[in-house]
């Protein structure tokens, strides 16, 4: 005996698509502004120094929308209005002053500028990002004074980074203490690391490198 089932396949269809800010804004009925081509970046750029719509200015916009329980774009303007009088005024002032000191190096700006600015980042930084762990044993020699040279290839291969006077040394990031590696057994020095976005935070222990002599005092 034979049991035939029948199965009705259904088609799915996911249809994707894209709402633009501009769209976004129309829909909503929010007020359209235009600018002329460029000048946003242009604010944009003066407002990330200048701080004008930071929360203490204009209050924490993603918290006071969800409190917000009108509908419509007037409701909205006349909710925040009342709770923050002078925040459209106050940020604008702080980005237009932000603007009239800019504006000068906007003018001072050359094409040697920026084809130096270029180099500096397409040479410079690009370098420096490779090569930070020579700044980095440099910069702890010079602090104590003695020699230092990068690992030779054979050195590097036995995990060492280099050396501060005959001492040889490890260069390791922060997370490093937290991480499984460090069930390692590591015989030398660890200078740990962490980059930040104007620099990098260096931790060492000063003992690690100093000589027998020394450490016997």
């Amino acid at each position: 005996m034979f049991l035939n089932y029948s199965y009705n396949t259904i088609k799915i269809i996911v249809k994707k698509f894209k709402l633009s800010n501009d769209k976004i804004a129309e829909l909503s009925n929010a007020p359209l502004y235009v600018f002329p081509k460029y000048v946003t970046q242009v604010i944009n750029l003066v407002n990330s120094n200048a701080g004008g719509t930071r929360p203490k200015v204009v209050g924490q916009m993603s918290e006071l929308i969800k409190e917000f329980d009108g509908k419509t774009i007037t409701e909205w303007i006349e909710w925040y209005s009342e709770r923050y009088p002078n925040a459209v005024d106050n940020a604008t002032e702080k980005i237009w002053g932000m603007y009239e000191t800019m504006k000068g190096a906007f003018n001072a700006i050359t094409k040697d500028m920026v084809e130096n600015w270029v180099k500096d980042l397409v040479y410079g930084k690009t370098f420096c990002g490779l090569k930070f762990q020579t700044a980095i044993i440099s910069a702890i020699a010079n602090q104590l004074g003695k020699e230092w040279r990068e690992a030779n290839p054979e050195e590097e291969a036995k995990g060492i980074d280099g050396f501060i006077g005959e001492k040889p040394l490890q260069i390791k990031p922060t997370t490093y203490k937290l991480e499984a590696r460090l069930s390692e057994t590591i015989n030398v020095p660890i200078v740990y690391y962490d980059k930040k976005k104007d620099g990098i935070n260096i931790e060492y222990n000063p003992i690690d490198f100093q000589d027998i002599w020394q450490v016997q005092k």
